[in-house]
């Protein structure tokens, strides 16, 4: 069948973990144009805005797209049924930059955690951090596991895996690595960019911002940006990111 320009059909929507879904959706396409790191804006049913996700697997055909339940809008998607039709602008944003010569450590916490399974594939066996803040909110492990990742399990009350934050495993194996990628809350971003510029690693950073368009037309999504001659300029986290070089960025 022939697919309409937006139009993706639903193979998949199941509860994985505490308020957490995954979402599988087609559109041969638009899927295979998707690269690490770049997300999905879903229109909710009977809402007017979007909702953006960050894309956690891609192929010739499928988007996976694991969210977590907020608000009314992802309440609404994590009742989308199997063969139903959701209108989604994808791929969207500039993704992560990896390359073949470097050793990379990427870094997820939370619901940053699942673009970083898209990013971690890139390489082979890569060097991953996953942080919850307890079991219940643990996802995808087993899917890094099938790629052959040396993976560290971290929850902030010790239910799972080690009791300890992200950034206490990324200070223990900086000499392992040559770059990190990183998704997930600002605190910890802002934590790991600190630790990257004094160990002078490079790092990439995937903001995770509030977005209305999800194209730059609006200010919805605007962040600040630190200049080359050392002034601060607003840039869209939609269309000029959502990843961005932390030593440019100001969280």
């Amino acid at each position: 069948m022939k697919y309409d320009a937006q139009k993706f059909r639903v193979l998949r929507n199941e509860k994985i973990a505490d308020g957490i879904f995954d979402m599988w959706v087609e559109n041969p396409e638009l899927s295979q144009l998707a690269k690490p790191g770049q997300f999905a804006h879903i229109l909710v049913p009977g809402k007017t805005l979007r909702r953006p996700i960050s894309i956690c697997e891609a192929d010739k055909t499928c988007l996976r797209l694991v969210y977590q339940v907020k608000g009314e809008g992802t309440e609404i998607l994590s009742n989308i049924k199997i063969g139903e039709y959701l209108d989604i602008i994808a791929p969207l944003g500039n993704g992560f930059e990896i390359k073949d010569d470097k050793k990379y450590c990427f870094i997820g916490g939370g619901i940053g955690v699942p673009p970083m399974l898209y990013a971690s594939k890139q390489k082979e066996k890569p060097v991953v951090i996953t942080g919850f803040r307890n079991k219940d909110l643990v996802i995808l492990q087993s899917d890094f596991r099938k790629d052959n990742c040396k993976l560290y399990l971290t929850t902030d009350d010790g239910s799972a895996g080690r009791k300890a934050f992200v950034t206490d495993v990324l200070s223990e194996i900086l000499d392992e690595i040559d770059e990190v990628c990183a998704c997930g809350p600002t605190p910890m971003l802002k934590a790991i960019a600190k630790i990257c510029e004094e160990a002078d690693k490079p790092c990439q950073l995937s903001l995770e911002e509030r977005m209305g368009c999800g194209i730059g037309a609006c200010l919805v999504c605007a962040c600040a940006v630190k200049r080359s001659d050392g002034t601060e300029d607003f840039v869209h986290v939609c269309k000029d990111g959502p990843v961005f070089d932390s030593r440019e960025v100001v969280l």
